[in-house]
């Protein structure tokens, strides 16, 4: 049983503080990948801490579970958290706080296969031409990261 529903078997719909690194893949044309579940809106990869894991280990496992990269060198680009990280499902049902780690990657091997099985589509966008179904904070973190992009590239 992973962490988070080890949690909730314990304590119900009380507020959980979620750590979920993620990453933002760049390739060398400037475009970021960007990714999502089928029928959810697009964001870049990440995934939940388990216990006993750390950060980087986690992004690189979920990254290369989900879309099929390896990751190599990783670069910090900021921690985030706070009320814009706030989950509150209208039903009542797992609310949570996120805290955000945030990486850059453009030192990656492999193609991009998302994971049929589950429903995951992955590709990558120019920075100036994002998909509409953003989540506003990932909208304005990917506006500050733009001009550290061309530095890395």
């Amino acid at each position: 049983m992973d962490y988070c529903k080890m949690m909730r078997s314990m304590i119900g719909n009380t507020p959980l503080i979620i750590v979920r690194p993620s990453v933002a893949i760049m390739n060398h044309q400037g475009e970021i990948l960007l990714s999502r579940f089928s029928g959810g809106s697009w964001g870049i990869p990440g995934g939940i801490l388990q216990l006993d894991e750390s950060v980087e280990d986690c992004i690189k496992r979920n990254v290369q579970e989900e879309i099929g990269l390896k990751l190599n060198r990783l670069s910090l680009f900021g921690v985030f958290s706070g009320g814009a990280l706030m989950d509150k499902p209208e039903d009542g049902s797992d609310e949570y706080q996120m805290v955000a780690i945030g990486y850059i990657c453009t030192d990656y091997k492999g193609e991009v296969r998302p994971d049929e099985n589950q429903a995951i589509e992955a590709e990558f966008f120019p920075l100036d031409q994002l998909p509409e179904e953003m989540d506003p904070f990932i909208k304005e973190k990917l506006a500050e990261l733009k001009g550290s992009m061309k530095k890395l590239i």
